[in-house]
């Protein structure tokens, strides 16, 4: 299976961590790049409040020691912002490579311009990437994006020629429309469409990866250069040991047991709790207890007792109480993770499709910092 080429960056095997909100953080990444082999971009970081040199944004757009390539996930609205927060992150020599975020289906985000409704508005967006990319210099420039914003107003294959035009190393397509949010069947047809429309850059594919073989199945029935994975992998770091077996050609490997769960799970708190402290990490690792434990029949207590701590000798006295022989579950993988599922009526501000050729950036209040594409 060749490598995916990012600009000067080789990916071997072809699979991106994709950012998601609160969780791919260093500590997360740490643990996902023991496993297996790949790109490992960081949580969403967002441009204004970058530039203005915030301390909550400086620290997500931290890398650990260890990290190479550093990959930075960034979001703006505002060509000037998007520009400037790159060109610092590259002048400081913080990343090897940056991707935009253009999916964002959140409701509080769409309804101010921004998110996956930028897309509908195609100089907006090219204006946007070509401030990133201008201010990137050598250092490469990818994006992300959904198929648009429902049925009715469907951009990717759009999105995809502006990312091509502008320069940019790759482009990610999330096989959903915003109106879909994590709900049904991502839509892999999408995915060889657009392959078949972008013709000089990589593109990766992103929805509906949930055991090594749906990745190998997404590129033979795409053509897709590489795959990004989402919520498959949470509570699940393992998947990208069981990736690098898959395109290497080798048997996977038998799912660990509870116990070696259970050591999983402290090995990530206890990353979490270097990284930004004990109070904050137990609070940030609750959400991830459910993730790893869904799916064993005794894990419903569990649970609820993995909310509750708050420390992490509490979390390592909870644990050494499960059954440490028992298999992880045949169906284990299919057990819903991340974000509900369920559609919505994308809400857009009043007027926003009047003129699609209008590039004025939206009000700085669609740039919200907690979402994800």
């Amino acid at each position: 299976m060749p490598a995916l080429r990012i600009g000067s960056l080789e990916v071997s095997p072809p699979v991106v961590l994709a950012p998601m909100a609160g969780v791919t953080n260093y500590p997360f990444r740490s643990l996902c790049r023991r496993f297996g082999a790949g790109l490992f971009i960081s949580e969403m970081v967002t441009a204004r409040p970058l530039v203005e040199g915030r301390e909550r944004t400086l620290k997500l757009a931290d890398f650990g020691p260890d990290e190479s390539p550093r990959s930075l996930q960034l979001y703006g609205v505002d060509p000037i912002y998007v520009g400037e927060a790159v060109r610092r992150l590259v002048g400081d020599g913080r990343v090897d490579h940056i991707d935009l975020n253009f999916g964002c289906p959140v409701r509080k985000v769409t309804r101010k311009g921004g998110g996956a409704a930028i897309p509908a508005k195609p100089q907006l967006l090219a204006a946007i990437v070509h401030a990133a990319v201008r201010s990137a210099g050598e250092v490469p420039v990818t994006i992300k994006f959904r198929m648009g914003i429902d049925e009715r107003i469907l951009t990717y294959l759009e999105s995809g020629r502006i990312a091509e035009s502008e320069g940019c190393a790759a482009v990610t397509l999330h096989a959903r429309t915003a109106a879909q949010l994590y709900d049904g069947h991502a839509r892999w047809e999408a995915i060889a469409e657009l392959k078949q429309t972008v013709e000089s850059i990589p593109v990766i594919g992103n929805g509906d990866i949930w055991v090594a073989e749906d990745a190998l199945r997404m590129m033979r029935e795409t053509g897709c250069d590489g795959v990004a994975i989402g919520r498959g992998c949470l509570g699940r770091p393992w998947l990208f040991r069981d990736l690098a077996d898959a395109f290497a050609g080798r048997e996977p490997q038998t799912p660990p047991t509870f116990g070696e769960v259970s050591d999983i799970m402290l090995e990530h708190a206890r990353l979490l709790v270097d990284w930004f402290g004990e109070r904050q990490a137990i609070l940030a690792f609750r959400k991830h207890g459910g993730w790893y434990t869904k799916g064993f029949p005794s894990s419903a207590r569990l649970r609820e007792r993995l909310m509750r701590v708050v420390s992490l000798d509490e979390l390592d006295e909870v644990l050494a109480g499960i059954d440490r022989a028992e298999s992880w579950p045949a169906r284990g993988h299919l057990v819903r993770r991340g974000k509900r599922s369920g559609t919505q009526k994308v809400v857009l501000p009043e007027g926003y499709l009047d003129n699609l050729e209008d590039a004025t950036p939206p009000d700085p209040e669609a740039e919200d910092p907690t979402s994800g594409g």
